[in-house]
């Protein structure tokens, strides 16, 4: 049998589509200049990047709306301020469609390089993830916070009353009733905001050890946006675990969610490399 290569013509996916939107994005000098400001410092608010842009705020808000709807921004909102974080997801997707697969041995070497320099200057990094799951906000609340829902995604349950000042813990589902982070409730919007900090058990006392994690849930027609923050890391280590897992977790209760069965393996037990 000959194997030949089979072209398709005039067909377009969605990702090409989204993808198209991503080099939209980038192709102009003022976006380019507001992804560098949120990647030197995430979780601005409009005032603040406007600060480093001479032009109108009205201006600067148009440009933030075609990052956000290429998902290289997302924004959280605390209180009245609208904070703008760096999604560094579809820029991910870019580098390993169109330049690791040509490129990768060097660009791990330099990779390295800038990621040391960074790391040296850093300051408590922050770890943003966006993703869109055909369910409520009801239905994503209660994944999130509902102790036999978390247990079949997540292999713990997140026990608390969910009350501003409660407790949570994060407790393992092997019948040890072991706590493996702990933390207090900082604000609860049922079905569209959960802020909690999260702290090991060891250093339930010592706050300044404490990371935060805020959950907005955004609906839109017949799906939600997700929008996961978890700011206030103690290091680069502790960014690079979070970056792993939160990917994994949300990605198996996205499947519970719109399938109803989480994934056929543990996401999380997959090698990075």
């Amino acid at each position: 049998m000959q194997v030949g290569t089979c072209i398709t013509w005039g067909v377009r996916s969605e990702s090409d589509s989204a993808t198209d939107q991503v080099f939209k994005a980038l192709a102009d000098d003022t976006r380019r200049r507001l992804l560098d400001r949120l990647h030197e410092r995430s979780g601005q608010t409009l005032g603040q990047l406007c600060e480093h842009i001479d032009m109108r705020r009205q201006s600067v808000t148009q440009h933030l709306a075609v990052l956000e709807a290429a998902n290289l921004v997302a924004t959280v909102r605390r209180g009245r301020e609208k904070l703008h974080y760096l999604n560094p997801v579809p820029l991910h997707d870019i580098q390993e469609r169109w330049i690791d697969k040509f490129e990768r041995p060097r660009l791990r070497v330099l990779n390295e390089v800038k990621r040391r320099a960074e790391e040296a200057m850093a300051d408590k990094p922050t770890f943003v993830y966006v993703t869109y799951i055909a369910s409520t906000p009801e239905g994503v609340w209660d994944a999130l916070t509902d102790a036999g829902l978390t247990a079949a995604y997540w292999g713990h349950s997140n026990v608390s009353d969910w009350r501003p000042g409660s407790r949570w813990e994060h407790v393992r589902t092997d019948g040890s009733g072991t706590a493996d982070v702990v933390g207090t409730v900082v604000e609860s919007e049922r079905p569209t905001r959960l802020v909690t900090t999260w702290a090991a058990p060891g250093e339930e006392g010592q706050p300044e050890r404490h990371s935060r994690v805020t959950f907005e849930i955004r609906p839109h027609a017949d799906i939600v946006r997700l929008t996961v923050v978890h700011e206030d890391l103690a290091d680069e280590s502790a960014l690079a675990e979070v970056s792993q897992g939160w990917p994994a977790v949300l990605s198996n209760l996205k499947s519970l969610l719109e399938t109803g069965r989480t994934l056929p393996q543990e996401p999380w037990l997959v090698p990075s490399g």
